[in-house]
């Protein structure tokens, strides 16, 4: 993404954080933003306040401590939210108007293809950064997004851009101007 000039925004699974404390201090510094998905992938919907704090706060935490800031945005797995996610989330809360569904197949080419012909101006993109063939996938999205004029930013930068305030516990799928 660096070598292309692209930015992205990275939320990351709190049980992964202590080996790769590195690699989130790289994300920051290239200009990616980081976010949270909870500490081991749960669903947050049904939980409890301790639960719900053990999943969201210790990541929240986590993240803080290898990068000395705050501010993170949080996407709940499987995009499930309900009123109390929102009540206790403590920042805004991102989804998605772009889902290639690239967990299921792994296929780079039908990835790249869907994003490709659906791609607006204000979309967020999902993408899973554990699969190589997403990864590909995401360097000819950029590439060819880029052809077509597009820009890569964070989700954040995206809001700013349009002068859109992110609110906390407030769901966002898009910024369409």
């Amino acid at each position: 993404l660096a070598q292309r000039g692209a930015r992205a925004t990275f939320f990351l699974i709190g049980r992964q954080l202590a080996n790769n404390a590195d690699l989130v201090q790289r994300m920051d510094r290239e200009g990616h933003q980081i976010g949270i998905h909870t500490y081991d992938h749960t669903k947050l919907t049904g939980l409890n306040d301790a639960d719900f704090a053990a999943q969201v706060d210790k990541t929240r935490s986590a993240i803080q401590s290898i990068l000395g800031h705050n501010g993170f945005l949080l996407r709940p797995p499987y995009g499930m939210t309900d009123p109390a996610v929102e009540r206790r989330a403590g920042c805004p809360i991102i989804l998605w108007s772009i889902d290639p569904e690239d967990w299921d197949d792994k296929n780079t080419a039908r990835v790249v293809e869907h994003v490709v012909s659906r791609a607006r101006d204000g979309d967020i993109i999902l993408l899973h950064d554990i699969y190589p063939s997403s990864v590909e996938a995401a360097l000819q999205i950029v590439d060819k997004l880029h052809e077509r004029g597009f820009y890569f930013v964070t989700v954040s930068e995206l809001f700013a851009a349009r002068h859109l305030p992110l609110e906390d516990g407030k769901i966002y799928r898009n910024a369409y101007p």
